[in-house]
């Protein structure tokens, strides 16, 4: 059981990292903007790279991540699919946690793209919605990925997560439908987002996880 100062020693890093991850997120998006519509170098090599690229797999796989990552079924599906996992595993807490974290994260995506404006590569293989910075798929994948770990705090969870993140960011410079950077920067968001949720309700989370903890010894 975690001490109440343990609990609010965890939120209040938590919250500084997040608001960290964010503003650097912000701060990315920023130097992209004053550049104008010209990549950074390594946005540009990486995807001159990828235009000439032959990788088995890597079209179907990156057309199958942009379908989970984002539309109606990475906005509705996966959040309140999400939720009603939690909530049989009788982890109330835990759902509302989730929802709140992938409804802030998806709505700083949209601040963002709409404040910079960057325009997409122009190699583009997909339609996609206004603004290429950030990714709003990989800040997806990156709010479920910390949420996974603060829900379920295992290694492998980590470990499956992180794949997750990079494998998101890879099918979206493969279809050429962000630079390398935009994927960075919704890492970032993501991530931020999930930190700063999760900071917000840490006492519930935290009772949460006892109540569990308890019903396992109980059996």
């Amino acid at each position: 059981m975690l001490s109440p100062s343990r609990v609010r020693t965890t939120a209040v890093w938590a919250a500084v990292i997040g608001v960290v991850l964010i503003g650097s997120a912000a701060g990315l998006g920023a130097w992209a903007f004053a550049r104008g519509n010209t990549p950074f170098a390594i946005d540009a090599w990486w995807n001159a790279l990828l235009v000439d690229a032959a990788i088995p797999l890597a079209g179907p796989v990156s057309y199958a991540m942009n379908f989970l990552g984002g539309g109606w079924f990475g906005v509705f599906v996966v959040p309140l699919g999400g939720a009603a996992a939690l909530l049989a595993l009788r982890r109330p807490w835990a759902a509302v946690f989730f929802l709140t974290a992938e409804a802030t994260s998806a709505a700083l995506v949209q601040v963002l793209k709409h404040l910079f404006g960057r325009a997409r590569p122009t190699e583009i293989l997909i339609i996609s919605d206004y603004g290429s910075y950030p990714s709003g798929h990989v800040a997806n994948a990156a709010t479920l990925a910390v949420c996974a770990v603060v829900i379920f705090p295992r290694i492998a969870v980590a470990l499956v997560g992180a794949a997750w993140i990079l494998l998101m960011a890879f099918s979206r410079t493969y279809l050429h439908a962000h630079w390398l950077s935009d994927t960075v920067g919704g890492a970032l968001v993501g991530a931020g987002a999930a930190l700063v949720v999760a900071a917000a309700m840490a006492v519930p989370l935290a009772r949460g996880r006892e109540v569990v903890g308890s019903r396992r010894s109980a059996h």
